[in-house]
């Protein structure tokens, strides 16, 4: 009944990181040409404006390091995620972490030279062919120059990167190596465990596992605290030595999303409140409790109806489900699911929790699962990671290098759009009403997990970040209020809350991307409208979402949504889901018999 170790796991169950590097030796023998370059990097200072030939092969260098460059931190860091306990893969993540540094300090001399140059000079050399596979790239980049810095100064930022990371990977092995949250029930209990538990009938059990989960964050609730500051120094830092305004404007400015995107989110979310508020009043009449505990808001409120899907059953069902998008789509997917190994399928110790999805240019879309028969949301997250794989598979096969690489903002799209469409397969061949509430009340909760629960995350990192630019310290009771008052506006009256409630404010790992959690919100929002059109649309409609998947980085992600039917910059989307989940509820209801 304990966690396997990663020498148990199948060869079948594993990814197969060999499009990246075939073993350990060809990965250092690529380290070994990457560092090579990086030494060759300063023969090019200058060259970006010493005429068109010198700035193409100026760019064509820095494309081919570019490729090698993620290759390596890539296979680096997939096996580093699959098991952070084996002494050599932290060791050769640190290697690629600390090389891509190197690079970037080499390099340090390239955006200043390239914002330096004149407009009409650039302008001249993108309308040739021959610069057409970085002409958006180089635009993009030339839209920064107002908060580029000088050579050395960016030799110092790109030095100080490596140093950067560590709230966020002392983080990681603190929660996903460390901590031990010992057995119960004869299983043990740990972050990607913890969902079924927090899913059994048995409210007992529900709660001996929450009270024991965070009882371990308890006893480190000091460093976490302070690790999560320092990621929100960090984030001050470089937004006051770059000139942006807020460290949420910085975030935001990469993708060119207007901060009212940010506000209306949580304005049209806060409004929608009564109508979340209603849906756990519902959940605890048909609990049979007159208050809701935290730990009682993710069992299925349909209580003895059990689903157990093996992996191979998921893939088939999100098959089927994905039918729409045609049999291309569906045909590439399986097969990276099933066959051609894309996916490392099962929890092991020392692996990181949750789920991913991360390739390369050049290698496979690689995902990362801890999928469990039992929690039926983990055939969600095999079509969300999905999702993620297949616009990649599209991007880089119809686009060069540099513009292959699309924003979190339109990922998220990407990987709930699946969701929607398996979530409409399961709710249309639902056997019974029972069943077809089972569904239903998955879906309502995965909106609630997804638009609800990540706008009160970005929320959160909204006012921290706030308090912190005000020059207010984020202690750890700063913190724990601040959180417990969201917990206690967006879960309403009809939830009661532990002392140790607050506490998982300390546990969300998107925290050390800031502002990245917003995305799931609007990415939501985007994939409801756009599977709708998708559904109940026709071949256009097809070839319209297709059509941004193969977009990749090529546009900004206001644009590229826009092209495909939806515009992120108007508030109807968000308020268009909001009222997809009202809908939801009154079905729920309906079928219950109860009101809530």
């Amino acid at each position: 009944m304990e966690t396997m170790k990663r020498s148990q796991q199948r060869k079948e169950d594993t990814w197969d990181l060999t499009s990246l590097f075939s073993d350990a030796a060809s990965w250092e023998e690529g380290l070994a040409q990457f560092r090579a370059r990086i030494e060759q990097a300063p023969s090019f200072k200058g060259k970006l404006s010493q005429g068109k030939e010198s700035f193409l092969d100026t760019m064509r260098w820095y494309e081919e390091t570019g490729i090698l460059a993620e290759r390596i931190y890539n296979w680096a860091f997939l096996n580093y995620s699959g098991d952070a306990s084996d002494s050599q893969n932290t060791h050769r993540y640190s290697l690629a972490a600390s090389s891509l540094s190197d690079f970037s300090a080499s390099m340090a001399f390239f955006d200043p030279e390239l914002l330096a140059l004149d407009d009409e000079l650039v302008e001249s050399y993108l309308k040739e062919s021959a610069f057409a596979p970085y002409a958006v790239y180089i635009r993009k980049a030339r839209r920064f120059k107002a908060h580029i810095l000088s050579e050395q100064e960016e030799r110092i930022m790109a030095l100080q990167s490596e140093v950067a990371s560590t709230a966020r990977t002392t983080f990681s092995d603190l929660t996903n190596v460390d901590f031990d949250f010992g057995m119960l029930d004869g299983k043990p209990l740990t972050q990607s465990s913890l969902s079924s538990f927090l899913m059994q009938d048995d409210r007992a059990l529900r709660r001996q596992a929450y009270e024991q989960f965070y009882a371990v964050y308890d006893k480190s609730k000091h460093a976490i605290a302070r690790l999560y500051e320092g990621q929100v120094k960090q984030d001050m830092f470089r937004c006051k030595v770059r000139g942006y305004e807020s460290a949420r404007a910085m975030a935001l400015f990469g993708d060119d999303v207007p901060l009212s995107v940010y506000d209306n989110l949580i304005k049209a979310v806060h409004e929608a409140l009564p109508t979340l508020h209603r849906y756990y009043a519902l959940r605890a009449k048909v609990l049979g409790l007159e208050k809701l505990a935290h730990y009682d808001v993710y069992v299925p409120l349909l209580k003895g109806l059990q689903m157990k899907t093996s992996y191979e059953e998921a893939v088939t069902t999100i098959a089927n489900a994905l039918a729409p998008l045609g049999e291309a789509y569906v045909t590439t997917l399986s097969k990276g699911l099933l066959e051609d190994r894309w996916v490392d399928r099962y929890e092991n110790k020392g692996k990181r929790s949750g789920a991913f999805s991360s390739g390369t240019y050049t290698s496979k879309p690689y995902i990362l699962l801890n999928y469990k028969e039992d929690v039926l949301r983990d055939l969600f997250t095999v079509a969300h990671e999905g999702g993620h794989s297949m616009h990649s598979w599209y991007s880089v096969r119809n686009n060069p290098y540099l513009h292959a690489d699309y924003t979190i903002f339109e990922a998220e799209v990407a990987s709930t759009f699946n969701e929607q469409l398996v979530a409409k397969y399961l709710l249309d061949h639902a056997e019974d009403d029972t069943m077809k509430a089972y569904i239903l009340g998955k879906q309502i909760d995965d909106i609630v997990a997804t638009l609800f629960r990540q706008t009160m995350f970005a929320e959160y990192e909204m006012i921290t970040h706030r308090i912190a630019e005000s020059g207010t310290p984020l202690t750890l009771e700063v913190l724990r209020k601040e959180y417990r008052t969201l917990l206690t506006t967006y879960f309403g009256k009809g939830v009661q809350f532990e002392e140790q409630s607050d506490l998982e404010g300390l546990r969300i790992p998107h925290f050390y991307s800031p502002f990245y959690v917003y995305k799931y919100a609007t990415g939501l929002s985007a994939a409801i409208a756009l599977s709708q059109k998708v559904l109940n649309g026709g071949e256009k409609e097809k070839q319209d979402y297709l059509s941004f998947l193969k977009s990749g980085g090529s546009l900004y992600p206001i644009e590229s949504l826009r092209k495909a039917g939806v515009d992120m910059t108007s508030e109807k989307p968000v308020k268009d889901a909001l009222s997809t989940f009202a809908d939801l509820l009154d079905q729920l209801e309906k079928l219950l018999g109860v009101n809530s």
